[in-house]
């Protein structure tokens, strides 16, 4: 693997993370703490087009609805900047989320950590808002995770843990914050069922009630 370097003179800013002595469980977004497949099949519906669940990606997965043709590898990034302009339109929360980190969140610090480029960060805030999740910070960027963890967690002795549905973003922390607990969860079942399976020292989660169970097995070693 590629050594990942962190700039921490990088526009992602730390003030408003206030963390305590206890432990801290740092959560993606995406597939996460909100829906992001189902929503996104959605909007591009809505535009004539169709996610396929071929494989474990988006480029060449996205197709016209008319003729069934992928659209062109260019216009994903577009389709997603669309999408996230409009977040708040389309994406909802996991299943037993909201009821999950407010249990957890007496027992732990909780961090919200998605891979989004940094100008939807308020429209991200305000959905998160919405549907009670507004007492967990948020961070927002498209760096490197394991760095970023590294940085949040910094030599602070207690446990912590990491919960995303990609691959990458698990090994990159694995790499950085070699103690965290990671865990792999995913909220669709059918794009689930095509991820790279994780390797060693990757724990994997069904639903929110299984992450809570692993997480409280290992705070309470």
């Amino acid at each position: 693997m590629t050594s990942e370097t962190f700039d921490p003179h990088a526009p992602l800013c730390f003030d408003h993370i206030a963390l305590t002595d206890r432990p801290l469980i740092v959560c993606d977004i995406d597939e996460v703490v909100l829906e992001f497949v189902t929503p996104f099949q959605n909007f591009l519906r809505s535009g004539g087009r169709e996610l396929l669940p071929r494989s474990f990606r988006l480029h060449g997965n996205i197709v016209q609805q008319d003729t069934g043709e992928p659209v062109p590898d260019a216009m994903v990034p577009v389709l997603l900047e669309e999408f996230f302009l409009t977040q708040d339109t389309w994406q909802t929360p996991a299943s037993k989320v909201a009821e999950t980190l407010a249990d957890l969140s007496g027992e732990a610090d909780i961090v919200f950590l998605t891979a989004m480029p940094p100008r939807h960060t308020e429209v991200r805030r305000r959905l998160l808002d919405r549907h009670g999740l507004s007492a967990y910070p948020l961070l927002a960027t498209e760096a490197p995770k394991g760095p970023v963890v590294k940085r949040l967690h910094d030599a602070r002795d207690v446990p912590v843990a990491f919960i995303d549905d990609i691959l990458r973003n698990l090994e990159s922390v694995r790499e950085h914050a070699p103690d965290c607990l990671l865990i792999r969860l995913m909220a669709n079942a059918e794009f689930l069922a095509m991820a790279p399976t994780p390797g060693n020292g990757i724990e994997s989660a069904d639903s929110w009630d299984a992450a809570a169970r692993i997480i409280r097995q290992h705070f309470l070693r």
